[in-house]
């Protein structure tokens, strides 16, 4: 049980460390897109931004591996979490700022909307010429993957979560699974609305 315990602590501040060089990149990818950007700018940010496609894979698959935690020597450490939870990292609230959510933009969408202006597209443009836009598309592929893996990551969360402690309120007062399903959001929705248009006209 003691190895239990170890195991679950180990991949949680793990999780913290990769989340904490997340932040760090996609913080620089968004300065990078901040006019006036040259095309090596922004080149560099989709850089930053490739590679926190990747770090969202590591993360996923770090949830992936609790999934081999046994359930009864989980049960048994739980209730010494107490009210600690997910949702009260900072570096988790940092990134929703950064990316976003149904209700705002997010930091690094609007660094890119103002890249696309700065360079006299739009991004709704940008969409709609493709491989032509240059790095501007690969940008915004880019964005598209990076919501993807944020919604997997999450998803494979709330999977997680709903497998170990099922109906059973969460850490942190929440209500568990309930309040888990509600943040599972896919980030840059204006970026994903704007590029079905596209496979629609």
């Amino acid at each position: 049980m003691v190895l239990a315990e170890q195991f679950f602590i180990i991949t949680h501040q793990s999780c913290e460390l990769w989340l904490k060089q997340l932040g760090a990149d996609l913080d620089a990818a968004a300065e990078a897109l901040v006019p006036p950007g040259d095309p090596h700018d922004l080149e560099l940010g989709l850089e930053f931004l490739l590679r926190s496609c990747e770090l969202l894979k590591v993360l996923k698959e770090q949830v992936l591996v609790l999934e081999k935690l046994p359930l009864r020597y989980f049960a048994d450490f739980r209730p010494r979490l107490d009210t600690a939870s997910g949702a009260q990292s900072a570096q988790f609230r940092r990134l929703t700022v950064l990316l976003g959510n149904e209700h705002h933009p997010g930091s690094l969408y609007e660094a890119f909307a103002a890249a696309t202006e700065y360079h006299g597209l739009s991004v709704d443009e940008v969409c709609r010429r493709g491989v032509e836009a240059g790095v501007l598309h690969r940008l915004a592929e880019a964005l598209v993957d990076m919501g993807n893996g944020y919604w997997h990551w999450k998803v494979a969360h709330l999977a997680l979560v709903s497998k170990m402690v099922g109906e059973q309120g969460g850490t942190g007062r929440s209500s568990g699974v309930d309040f888990l399903a509600r943040r599972v959001t896919r980030p840059f929705p204006e970026l994903r609305r704007l590029r079905g248009k596209v496979h629609h006209s």
